[in-house]
């Protein structure tokens, strides 16, 4: 006579979360005790403004810690034979459970507070989007977080065989990967950044006019042009410090590793510290990233290709599928030959180049963004002040040629391929692309063909998938090229939707094409 298991234990969360919470809310009020005594002066003497931030001090955090005692009380969550149950709340009680076959990603991040008391915060979800997907378990022990991670993202099924690739590291952080943090967009937005914060903070404690003003002192005697120049590279210097700081705390202890049982794991950061496993199962390809900046130094970051990652978890962490920072481009193809298990890597697969009338459209297009600016200022500047029409002429001396050395580059990186079992897609300049997706992946074509692009004799077919964007494409294909390569990448899925050609057809004519689901 066979009984039932018995049911699983619930536990509670660490109960240091109430330090936690203590310490960090003191930590804000700290910063604002300043400010607010100084404010209160106005009114009272410096000791007796002293003495009410302190008792207010006190008072907002003790708030603060019973509440999340009371939270800490209230929560509960136990990890059963099918489901992981959670529940929480005192007024507006919460109940939720995930079915454990649904489990898809068990994060640990733990910031330097949680580091040092030996804490981490568990996300676990399901790849679903909306936050009913997601259960958060904020804190627990390091070791219950790591026990939790292991025992959830277990799977019967077997690893993936038949790779090149054994188990263990794949790739660790070379501190020398940290000069391509400069020349990335973020040094010239973290720049940017400083010189709003220094005029926001300025403008908060009433000095924004005095700051100005010494600003104003400093350059009195330089010509205008000088001062422009002399700004624009205090505030690059500070976005390449900013860059600089940034990508260590986000990268340092980097280590990308596959685990027994088929999960990649990538581990980083300084003072927050994070781990993100990514089931091989659930592995469609990986996309070669090159933004402009780190192209020109000949580097590449790597990025996965995976289904099930929730849109709120992928607002939270915009790097959430980085498999590797901005390496030389060498190191990232070996990481991505070793991440699928190939021995020469797809994206370092040789490309179809696509017809010379794309390299026309880009031109066309690159030419109309660039000159677009340059006219509504030639009209301005007729109907309002010549001094325009110099503003016009020289926005058109630097933009057309940065317009037509954009489109070429463009028009280079252009290309497609199948590579065993994958298909190649690369495009872009500014922000260069090449992925490599799993062509079992490919739920999908949709072919497009603008008028344009038919009298060009060009389309764009874009393969639909569940993983990563949802979509990548080959864009201004020559039409026969681009259905052939749709056609060929999932035999059957496809030829329902073509219209094959007659004998006699004229040789060129391009075929006709429809939308595939």
């Amino acid at each position: 006579m066979s009984t039932a298991a018995p049911p699983a234990e619930w536990h509670r969360l660490d109960p240091r979360t109430v330090l936690v919470t203590a310490l960090v809310v003191a930590g804000v009020v700290a910063g604002a005790a300043v400010p607010v005594a100084l404010g209160l002066t106005r009114w009272s003497s410096l000791p007796a403004a002293v003495l009410q931030v302190f008792a207010g001090a006190v008072l907002v955090i003790g708030v603060a810690a019973g509440a999340d005692r009371v939270r800490w009380h209230r929560t509960r969550y136990r990890v059963g034979e099918e489901r992981v149950d959670l529940h929480t709340g005192l007024l507006l009680v919460k109940r939720r459970s995930l079915a454990r076959e649904r489990i898809r990603t068990v994060d640990l991040t733990a910031n330097l507070m949680l580091r040092l008391l030996g804490l981490v915060t568990v996300r676990i979800g399901t790849g679903e989007q909306g936050s009913e997907s997601t259960l958060e378990l904020d804190p627990v022990a390091r070791a219950e977080g790591e026990r939790l991670r292991r025992l959830l993202l277990e799977r019967a099924t077997a690893a993936p065989t038949g790779g090149v690739h054994r188990e263990g590291e794949l790739a660790v952080l070379d501190p020398r990967w940290i000069r391509y943090a400069p020349v990335s967009f973020v040094a010239p937005m973290l720049g940017g950044a400083a010189a709003g914060a220094v005029l926001q903070v300025s403008d908060w404690i009433g000095a924004q006019g005095q700051v100005i003003a010494w600003a104003g002192d400093r350059f009195r005697e330089t010509p205008l042009p000088w001062v422009v120049v002399v700004l624009v590279l205090a505030a690059l210097v500070a976005g390449v410090v900013g860059a600089l700081g940034l990508w260590v705390e986000m990268w340092w202890n980097y280590r990308l590793e596959r685990e027994p049982g088929g999960t990649l794991r990538v581990r980083r950061g300084l003072f927050t510290s994070r781990s993100l496993s990514v089931e091989e199962a659930r592995l469609r390809g990986v996309d070669l990233v090159e933004p402009l900046g780190v192209r020109l130094f000949g580097a590449a970051r790597l990025d996965a290709i995976t289904t099930g990652l929730a849109q709120d978890h992928e607002a939270r962490n915009a790097d959430h599928n980085t498999l590797l920072p901005a390496a030389p481009r060498p190191r990232a193809d070996s990481v991505a030959a070793g991440v699928l298990r190939e021995a020469a890597t797809p994206t370092g697969a040789a490309l179809t180049p696509h017809p010379r009338a794309a390299r026309g459209r880009r031109l066309r297009r690159s030419l109309a963004a660039a000159l677009g600016p340059v006219l509504f200022l030639a009209l301005l500047g007729v109907l309002l002040t010549p001094v325009l029409l110099w503003i016009a002429l020289g926005c058109a001396l630097v933009l057309v040629p940065v317009a037509v050395v954009l489109a070429l580059d463009a028009y280079r990186a252009l290309g497609h391929a199948l590579s065993g079992r994958y298909l190649v897609t690369r495009s872009g300049t500014v922000r260069r692309s090449t992925a490599a997706l799993e062509r079992a992946g490919v739920i999908g074509w949709t072919v497009r063909q603008s008028v344009f692009q038919r009298r060009a004799g060009l389309l764009s077919v874009t393969a639909t998938t569940a993983a990563g964007g949802g979509a990548y494409t080959a864009y201004d294909t020559d039409a026969s090229e681009g259905l052939s390569f749709a056609a060929e990448t999932v035999p059957g899925l496809l030829e329902p939707f073509l219209e094959r050609a007659p004998a006699s057809r004229a040789k060129g004519a391009p075929p006709s094409s429809a939308d595939g689901a």
